[in-house]
């Protein structure tokens, strides 16, 4: 955690303003590191106290501004510079209902004051907590889904010191914040975490794209080390197209490109990541400090209608295919804009299944019916993953899982990871955030075990919500699990214990082996 504590007046240059003649001595120096750890802590999602200076820092960052001098302020009437002993308080604030330190202090606090700079518009996006009697902001907080920022314009450090326990559960609830954090990193390193989805690779076509920089995009080196997150599935993916015989081979040719943009991108970066086929491969590149890249193919239309093509994606490292995508294709029906066209599952679509296991590759029926998914899961000899699809208790939607399919999943040995698209969380989806995802994640695992249960973000294909928007932001997830009572055991089978478990089984049921 992050405290900013006191100190100069903050520069107004920072906040577009020429010096004025009450300025107090400002130092420029201070002002760019206290904002750059600012900012740095923002990105890891650290939570912030500021306190006096360091409160006016978090407001100009964040797009407010300053009264460079209390004079400079009409409405002031109380005396804000005290000369008392800094332990002992000097005026009351009111404090806002609804807000965090409400719920500590009171409707009504007395606090210490010792500054002649006051906020003059408050930034953007943040809550005025608390005012003085004349007007005086003296706390702003932004407490969201990713966020734990709070600054106040008092002293309660010396508060404290003077004996001031109610002030102290300030102090004592940024520890926590901080050591749930601390608790969920000092995890990752423990377990391998996975995301099974991602639609990374149409980046990898930009021209100067490189992985391992931290671009606009959600998935990246960066933001993976950032997030603890060890390994990421990027899908070769292929929309639906027509199906005469030239438009199937151009598919096929371009998920072959795609595989070999990933390999490509892997091999321009083998310092700092590799491609996983196995578990053994995962493990042994977080052993060496790398990221895994896992290759899957997202909908089946790119095999064409040749099953040597399963085993053509095999050698290039693909570990599971999306039988469909949002349309009807030669494998099965979608569970979206579908015309029941096999009623489930296609004959050819069968002969598929059967090689898939043949091979030892995972069966994914993300985006397939329901009548395609019990097709499925009675002919596989092998389990069956979900890779991106969320509960249908939770949020009605056709390409999440109902709960009869969650048990089917459960007792087939199979993995459903929650996906974290907007539409596929809350029927609400602008206002979809983690502690939905988190509803998702905890209903799927009482309803199919927690065996069964894990995460596919879709990032970079339409995913991302309140709270968890990048894989910077995936600590996050643990850290709510955490504060859910679960156990590490139980986390790191979420993120990625399941999935490798299916993995093992999927790969030791193939009949063909491979080196």
């Amino acid at each position: 955690g992050i405290i900013l504590s006191g100190g100069h007046d903050v520069d107004p240059y920072n906040y577009g303003e020429d010096p004025m003649l009450k300025i107090g001595e400002v130092f420029p120096k201070r002002d760019v590191f206290d904002m750059e750890l600012y900012k740095t802590a923002i990105k890891l999602k650290k939570p912030i106290f500021g306190i006096c200076r360091g409160y006016q820092i978090i407001n100009v960052i964040n797009g407010g501004t300053l009264y460079q001098d209390l004079s400079y302020a009409d409405f002031v009437k109380i005396k804000h510079d005290q000369v008392d002993n800094p332990t002992q308080a000097t005026h009351f604030v009111d404090l806002e209902e609804g807000t965090f330190l409400k719920n500590i202090l009171g409707k009504e606090y007395k606090v210490n004051s010792f500054h002649h700079q006051i906020i003059k518009d408050v930034a953007p996006e943040f809550k005025v907590v608390a005012k003085s009697s004349d007007g005086v902001v003296e706390s702003i907080e932004k407490i969201t889904e990713d966020s734990f920022i709070i600054g106040v314009q008092w002293h309660p450090e010396a508060l404290t010191y003077g004996g001031d326990t109610t002030m102290l559960k300030i102090f004592h609830h940024l520890i926590g914040k901080a050591e749930t954090l601390h608790q969920a990193k000092e995890m990752h390193k423990h377990f391998l975490s996975v995301d099974t989805h991602t639609d990374t690779p149409f980046w990898f076509k930009r021209a100067g794209f490189s992985i391992a920089d931290r671009e606009r995009n959600r998935v990246n080196i960066p933001k993976m080390q950032e997030g603890k997150l060890d390994g990421v599935f990027l899908a070769a993916f292929i929309g639906q197209g027509k199906r005469d015989e030239a438009s199937l081979q151009e598919a096929v040719q371009k998920v072959t490109g795609l595989i070999e943009g990933i390999r490509k991108q892997a091999e321009l970066n083998k310092d700092l990541c590799g491609i996983a086929v196995t578990n053994q491969d995962f493990i042994r590149l977080k052993n060496e400090g790398k990221k895994a890249f896992f290759i899957g193919i997202e909908n089946g239309y790119g095999i064409g209608k040749d099953l040597a093509n399963i085993a053509k994606f095999k050698a290039m490292g693909v570990n599971y295919i999306t039988l469909c995508h949002s349309y009807d294709n030669d494998i099965c029906d979608s569970s979206t804009h579908t015309k029941k066209e096999w009623d489930g599952l296609s004959p050819f679509g069968e002969e598929v299944v059967k090689e898939m296991n043949r091979q030892g590759i995972m069966v994914d029926m993300s985006h397939a019916s329901e009548k395609s998914f019990w097709d499925v899961i009675k002919l596989s000899k092998a389990p069956i993953i979900c890779s991106h699809s969320s509960s249908m208790a939770m949020c009605k939607h056709d390409r999440n899982l109902t709960d009869e399919q969650l048990k089917a999943l459960a007792q087939n040995g199979g993995v459903a990871q929650v996906c974290l698209l907007d539409r596929y969380i809350n029927e609400d989806y602008k206002n979809a955030s983690l502690t939905d995802a988190i509803e998702h994640i905890d209903h799927m695992v009482k309803v199919a075990g927690i065996d069964h249960v894990g995460i596919g973000s879709d990032f970079d294909g339409g995913g991302g919500i309140i709270g968890c928007e990048s894989d910077n932001d995936f600590i996050q997830i643990t850290v709510k699990l955490i504060e859910k009572g679960y156990t590490e055991e139980d986390i790191a089978k979420i993120w990625g214990g399941n999935l490798m478990r299916v993995l093992d089984e999927v790969q030791a049921t193939a009949s063909v082996k491979t080196l």
